[in-house]
């Protein structure tokens, strides 16, 4: 084995490849090819978009271990550990699993050169395929057509949201990079869109391949009522539906699209209605609206672009406090952090601007900059997001709460803090 730890393997991976980013699937096909040339030999769901992946991915997990299945789930980023991007049943894989599907990745790689993120894709699947799940859930990373994950066949195919993010890959609006979205739907299968305002090329897209196309809301939704919500999907209806565990608003847009997969794979993996409601009931993300009670209530959300910022400064609105909202935010230099701060604009009170100590991170003192030009208060600049959070809670008073957001990173770096307190 060329390396004997899984912090050894992960920092060559990060040195394999020039470029961080090489979108396309040429490279890991051909990988991927080699490891396994046959087709998966269990159901696939591919979850793709801007904003939502992660927490459809996870309800979709609880959904059908609820109902008896065995599960594999691929997401990305991690929060704390690289171990929580691989799942099967639930559980995180570990070290020694992953150094050893490492190697064979690197073995089947031969001289072909593989990004960070192709040679953990390839890894989960290698691994998955070990396990021989009932199903698989596989999130896209960025965009989707041309994504490492795609070089998989999905039999469902569910976009998330389409939003403006990443733009310097996947175009500079909706309807390009709704395009890219709909790379992952195949022909004659399901493909899900739960974006309310459908872009026109991802329509196309799916017509054009012959794609079984499934939009929100006409074709599914949900409705709330006094007891819960129900959903209406087309000829089927589930009442008596709890609120996803995951707090938010748009977490039940989520779970109607949830619920859409289920349907469309009723016949081959059958969810009963307890299954449903158990596994609405006990979904669980770290760092999606995420509260932390205390004396002062710390709030964790990964939003990283204008929508998922929206989407934050409406659940504050809808849960506010009796005193002030104090942000502390780090964020990547390609992110627009001026469209976040007009997303969040009466939102927050002060922000705690921080730098990320990453290569893509944004200085402080730009982040405030920008922030500042989007309407947002900046209170102090800080060379660190510990170090912002720290300032943050010696401030804040009784009544006051504490959102941190930005970035995985900076959900990550204070996440720990907050836990260690419990």
């Amino acid at each position: 084995m060329r390396f004997d730890t899984l912090q050894e393997w992960l920092a060559w991976q990060e040195t394999l490849h020039p470029s961080a980013i090489a979108l396309g699937l040429d490279r890991v096909s051909k990988v991927w090819k080699r490891m396994h040339p046959e087709a998966l030999p269990f159901p696939v769901i591919l979850v793709g978009g801007t904003n939502g992946k992660g927490s459809c991915s996870a309800m979709l997990e609880a959904i059908y271990a609820s109902g008896g299945y065995r599960t594999a789930c691929y997401t990305s980023p991690h929060l704390l550990r690289y171990n929580e991007r691989i799942r099967i049943d639930r559980e995180e894989v570990s070290d020694a699993d992953l150094c050893v599907a490492f190697e064979q990745v690197d073995q089947a790689r031969q001289s072909d050169s593989l990004t960070y993120f192709e040679f953990g894709t390839l890894a989960a699947l290698w691994l998955f395929i070990q396990a021989r799940p009932d199903v698989a859930i596989l999130e896209v990373g960025m965009g989707g057509r041309l994504d490492a994950v795609n070089i998989i066949d999905a039999d469902v195919a569910l976009v998330t949201s389409v939003a403006l993010d990443h733009q310097d890959w996947l175009g500079n609006d909706r309807e390009a990079i709704g395009f890219e979205k709909a790379g992952i739907f195949r022909s004659q299968r399901p493909a899900i869109c739960a974006d309310p305002d459908v872009p026109q090329t991802l329509r196309q897209h799916a017509r054009s391949i012959g794609a079984e196309l499934y939009c929100y809301p006409t074709d599914f939704h949900e409705v709330i009522n006094e007891t819960g919500w129900s959903w209406y999907g087309p000829g089927r209806h589930r009442h008596g539906l709890p609120w996803p565990a995951l707090r938010g608003y748009r977490q039940l847009k989520n779970a109607a699209a949830v619920l859409m997969v289920v349907e469309c794979l009723q016949n081959r993996l059958p969810i009963n209605q307890d299954a449903a409601r158990t596994g609405l009931l006990s979904v669980h993300l770290p760092g999606r609206f995420q509260v932390i009670a205390g004396a002062i209530p710390v709030i964790l959300d990964v939003a990283h672009n204008p929508e998922a910022a929206g989407v934050l400064a409406e659940n504050l609105r809808r849960h506010p406090c009796q005193g002030r909202t104090l942000a502390v935010l780090g964020m990547l230099r390609d992110k627009d952090a001026e469209g976040v701060a007009q997303s969040l604009a009466g939102q927050i009170d002060c922000v705690y601007a921080a730098s990320l100590g990453v290569d893509r991170g944004l200085q402080a003192q730009e982040l405030a900059a920008r922030v500042q030009g989007g309407g947002l208060v900046v209170r102090q600049e800080f060379a660190s997001v510990v170090e912002a959070f720290q300032q943050a809670r010696e401030e804040a008073v009784s009544g006051d709460r504490i959102v941190v957001f930005g970035s995985f990173f900076t959900v990550a770096a204070v996440l720990p803090l907050c836990t260690s307190d419990r």
